[in-house]
């Protein structure tokens, strides 16, 4: 028996997108061009979300079809607007892209979505969140959107995560370093210095963006103790997490 593989979307034709769509999970990557410290590169959450969906795609595909989409590069991303090249997309435009993209598709044969989002900035998050509610009320099907933040799934990735120094820092460059390793500037780690900060804390506190929360080169956490092993292990957790949301979704 030959092994079912994820399809991906932007390399069909439009009667093989037919075929693939056929209750099938589609899983659209979600991230945004923003600083992400002196040594990653402005897509660092592309780059998590696409290798998220991929692992996630991997898995699921074993007992279903599943399709690829591209990824959405730009996020609400006000954030890292104090560092050139963050490139933020107005909340109601991501809003209503994402909605449009997830109903046309469940329209045309898809079973359900999952989103796989690795940009944390609450504003975006608060747009995909009504994005997939509008999706899966207009649809009647599931559309998942796993939360990083909630403590749930929060506990199951890194101790530096759950203390709120989750850009930047080692966790996302063990991801990183996992998934694009010629992209880390490596170089530069043992010069950075840990920051110790707790990004949601500080944005609660009323900090507008990067530097205002302290985080002068644009990173928080301790960058220099990434692990390209530990982003493996990091991928693994959020593959089974994405699963969890979907399973959950459908119930």
């Amino acid at each position: 028996m030959r092994e079912r593989r994820p399809a991906v979307l932007a390399e069909l034709t439009w009667p093989e997108a037919t075929t693939a769509l056929a209750d099938a999970v589609v899983i659209l990557p979600v991230g945004a061009i923003e600083a992400h410290g002196p040594h990653l590169p402005l897509d660092t959450d592309v780059v998590i979300a696409v290798e998220m969906a991929r692992r996630t795609a991997e898995r699921l595909s074993a007992t279903q079809p599943v399709v690829l989409l591209p990824p959405l590069s730009y996020g609400v991303s006000y954030v890292g607007t104090c560092f050139a090249g963050t490139t933020p997309a107005p909340p109601t435009a991501l809003s209503q892209t994402v909605s449009e993209i997830l109903v046309t598709l469940l329209d045309h044969g898809a079973a359900a979505a999952l989103i796989t989002n690795a940009h944390l900035e609450p504003a975006h998050y608060a747009a995909l969140t009504e994005a997939a509610e509008r999706a899966a009320g207009m649809t009647q099907k599931p559309v998942a959107l796993p939360d990083l933040r909630e403590a749930r799934w929060a506990a199951r990735l890194s101790d530096e995560f759950q203390a709120g120094m989750r850009h930047a820092g080692a966790y996302e460059t063990s991801l990183v370093l996992a998934a694009r390793p010629e992209s880390v500037r490596q170089d530069m780690l043992p010069h950075l210095a840990p920051v110790r900060i707790d990004l949601p804390a500080a944005l609660r506190a009323g900090a507008r963006t990067f530097a205002d929360a302290g985080g002068d080169l644009g990173y928080f956490g301790d960058p220099a103790t990434a692990t390209a092993e530990e982003g493996e292990r990091l991928f693994t957790v959020l593959a089974q997490i994405a699963v969890e949301a979907l399973e959950e979704a459908e119930l």
